[in-house]
C-alpha cells in the first residue's frame, strides 16, 4: 500500500474534514439501466414490468414515442421498420447488456425545436464535469487502488460511450453534445464548486450536467437554483434534500435514508438475535453484542446515525452497546486505539462499520494489535465492498467481515459490463479503463429517459418520464432500479438502486480485483449474488461463509442470463 507523505497528509486531512460523502464515488457501479420504458394503459397497451411491482398509471404516450411492448400489444410490430439496431426476435436493442433495453420505433418527424435551455432542434447540450487532475484527496484515493486514469482519458471514454448509445437509442432528431468542464478547485471546496456551477449555468447553458465534486453539495445546490439538471453531481444526501431541489437533481445510487432503512433491517432481522458465529475465538458463538463505528463530519451524519438507532430500537428492540465516531481516516491511529479499546471493554462481539474505504486500514490494524477479533459488518458504504480496497485491510481481521452491499455480483470483463461493452464496440479498451464503470451509468440513465420523453424535452418532462417508467428488475448482475412513488420507499424517490446483496470476505480466494490485478482475498457473493428489496432480508444467516453457494467472480454468464453475441453497428 502506498503511504501518504507529510505534504499529502496535510492537504488531504484538510479536505477530508468533509470526507463523509466520499461514499458517492461508486467506483464499480456499472449499473445497466437501459430498460426505462414508459407505458400507455389508456389504450389497453400497458407494458407490464417483469417484477412483482407494477408500473404507475400514466396517460397517453408522448407523440412519436412507441416502445416495442406497446407496439406489440397493439399488433403493430410487423408494420414498423425497427432498423438494424433492434433485435426483432426479442424486441430489445442489439446490445450485449443486462438487462436488455427495449426497442423504440424510429422517429422521422419534427424534433420539437427549442424546448428547454440547452436544447435546440438538433442537439442536447450536456456538460461532463471533470475533477482537477491533481486533486489531493482523489489523488491519494486513486493511488491506493492503482487508478491512473487521466481527465483526458475520462472525457474520451465519455465520448466513446456517448457514440455507442447514440448509435442505438432513439433521440427524436437530436444528438447529445458533450461539453467538457474542468473543475477550478478541489472536490471538497464549496466556493470553487459554487463558482463552477454558476459558470456552467451562465456561460455554457446546458440541458444537464453529468458528475460533480464528490465532497460538497454546493455544486448541485447552485445548479438547481439556476434550474439546470444534473445526474450524480453531489455526495449522498437525504431524501428531503432531493425533493426540495426537484426536478433538477438525480442519482443512480440510494439516498442516505434508504441506506439507513436497509442497514437497520439487515442488523435487526438478520443478525441481532443470533450468536457471533463468524467472529474470532474470543467472541465466537457468544450472543451478539453490537457496536457502531461511523464517520461523523456533518450534521447529516448525526441525523442518519440517530435515525438508524431509532429504527433499530423501535422496529427490532435492538440497541448498540457502544457507539464511536471519527472525523477523518487520515492520521487516526490514536483515535482508532481508543475506539477499539472501548469496543473490546464493552464486550462488543459485532462491529457495524459505516464510513469511507480508507479508515478500515487503520481500524483493522489496530484491532489486531489489541488482539481483538470481532465480527465486522459493513453497511453498504461505497468502496468498502470492493475487493480492490478490502485487500488493503488487515486480513486476519477482515476474514470475519460480511454484510449488505449495494453492488452486484462481479462478472469478468470478458463476459459483460462497461469495459466489455466499450471493447465490443470499438475493439480496444476504454481510455479510462478503471473509471469506465462509473462513467457509463450516468449516460445510460440520460439516454434511457431521452428515449421515453420524445420531442418535448425539459426537466419537467424528464421527471414525468422517469416516474412513469417501468421498474427495472434486478438480476445477480444488476440492481433493481426505480424512481418516483413505487411503494418501495416511504417518500418520493429521486435515487435509483432499490435492492442489496450480501457478501462475505473470503481471505483465501485468489483472483482479479476490479482493476484486473491478481491477488488473494475477494468478496464472495452469498447465494450467487441474489438480491433483496426492503422487507426481504431473511432471518437466517446459514449461507454466510458457505463457499458452496457463493461466487467471487462470474467467468461466464450466470444461469438464466443470456448475453447475445451481437455484431456492433457502425457509429451513428
Amino acid at each position: 500500500m502506498k503511504e501518504m507523505n507529510d505534504t499529502d497528509a496535510r492537504h488531504a486531512n484538510s479536505a477530508l474534514a468533509k470526507y463523509g460523502p466520499l461514499g458517492a464515488i461508486c467506483f464499480v457501479l456499472a449499473a445497466i439501466i437501459f430498460g426505462l420504458v414508459v407505458t400507455s394503459p389508456n389504450n389497453g397497451s400497458e407494458a407490464t414490468a417483469t417484477t412483482v411491482n407494477s408500473s404507475p398509471t400514466v396517460g397517453e404516450l408522448p407523440e412519436g414515442v412507441l416502445p416495442w411492448k406497446v407496439a406489440e400489444a397493439q399488433g403493430k410490430t410487423e408494420d414498423i421498420d425497427w432498423g438494424a439496431r433492434c433485435d426483432t426476435t426479442k424486441g430489445v436493442l442489439a446490445l450485449p447488456v443486462v438487462p436488455p433495453p427495449s426497442c423504440y420505433a424510429p422517429y422521422d418527424g419534427p424534433s420539437g425545436g427549442v424546448s428547454a435551455t440547452g436544447v435546440t432542434a438538433d442537439s442536447i447540450k450536456v456538460v461532463v464535469y471533470l475533477p482537477q487532475e491533481n486533486d489531493p484527496v482523489l489523488s491519494f484515493i486513486y493511488s491506493q487502488i492503482g487508478n491512473t486514469d487521466t481527465p483526458d482519458g475520462t472525457f474520451k471514454t465519455y465520448e466513446g460511450f456517448n457514440e455507442i448509445l447514440a448509435t442505438y437509442f432513439e433521440t427524436y432528431g437530436r444528438k447529445v453534445e458533450l461539453v467538457r468542464y474542468s473543475a477550478t478547485g478541489a472536490a471538497s471546496d464549496p466556493v470553487a464548486a459554487t463558482s463552477d456551477a454558476e459558470t456552467i449555468a451562465r456561460d455554457i447553458q446546458p440541458f444537464a450536467v453529468l458528475g460533480g465534486p464528490i465532497l460538497t453539495e454546493a455544486f448541485a445546490d447552485t445548479l438547481a437554483a439556476n434550474k439546470v439538471m444534473c445526474i450524480s453531481c453531489s455526495p449522498g444526501q437525504t431524501n428531503d434534500w432531493y425533493v426540495e431541489r426537484a426536478p433538477y437533481i438525480w442519482d443512480v445510487q440510494k439516498n442516505v435514508n434508504q441506506g439507513s432503512i436497509m442497514t437497520a433491517e439487515y442488523v435487526g432481522k438478520h443478525l441481532a438475535a443470533g450468536n457471533a458465529e463468524f467472529g474470532g475465538p474470543a467472541v465466537k458463538d457468544q450472543k451478539r453484542k453490537l457496536g457502531l463505528i461511523y464517520l461523523s463530519n456533518s450534521e447529516s451524519s448525526e441525523t442518519i446515525r440517530k435515525e438508524l438507532e431509532a429504527t433499530l430500537q423501535k422496529d427490532y428492540g435492538v440497541e448498540f452497546a457502544e457507539v464511536a465516531s471519527f472525523k477523518s481516516p487520515v492520521g487516526m491511529a490514536g483515535e482508532a486505539r481508543e475506539i477499539l479499546a472501548r469496543m473490546k471493554a464493552s464486550g462488543v462481539t459485532t462491529v457495524l462499520y459505516s464510513g469511507d474505504p480508507l479508515a478500515p486500514q487503520t481500524l483493522t490494524q489496530v484491532a489486531t494489535e489489541q488482539d481483538y477479533f470481532p465480527e465486522w459488518v459493513i453497511s453498504g458504504s461505497a468502496l468498502v465492498d470492493t475487493t480492490i480496497f478490502a485487500r488493503t485491510y488487515d486480513q486476519a481481521q477482515w476474514a470475519h467481515a460480511f454484510g449488505p452491499s449495494n453492488l452486484f455480483a462481479r462478472v469478468s470483463a470478458k463476459v459483460a459490463g462497461a469495459a466489455y461493452l466499450y471493447n465490443w464496440f470499438y475493439g480496444v479498451p476504454a481510455p479510462a479503463r478503471t473509471s469506465a464503470p462509473l462513467i457509463l451509468p450516468n449516460l445510460q440513465f440520460l439516454y434511457a429517459v431521452l428515449q421515453g420523453i420524445g420531442t418535448d424535452l425539459s426537466p419537467q418532462t424528464f421527471e414525468k418520464t422517469v416516474f412513469a417508467a417501468e421498474i427495472i428488475p434486478g438480476t445477480v448482475l444488476s440492481p433493481q432500479l426505480s424512481w418516483g412513488s413505487r411503494g418501495i420507499w416511504p417518500s418520493v424517490d429521486y435515487a435509483g438502486v432499490d435492492d442489496q446483496t450480501e457478501v462475505w470476505w473470503d481471505a483465501t480466494a485468489e483472483g482479479l480485483d476490479e482493476s484486473g490485478i491478481q491477488g488473494t482475498g475477494m468478496w464472495a457473493y452469498v447465494d450467487g449474488g441474489v438480491r433483496y428489496l426492503p422487507g426481504e432480508w431473511p432471518k437466517s444467516t446459514k449461507k454466510l461463509f458457505d463457499p458452496t453457494s457463493a461466487v467471487t467472480l462470474y467467468t461466464e454468464a450466470p444461469e438464466g442470463i443470456t448475453i447475445p453475441d451481437y455484431k456492433p453497428l457502425p457509429p451513428a
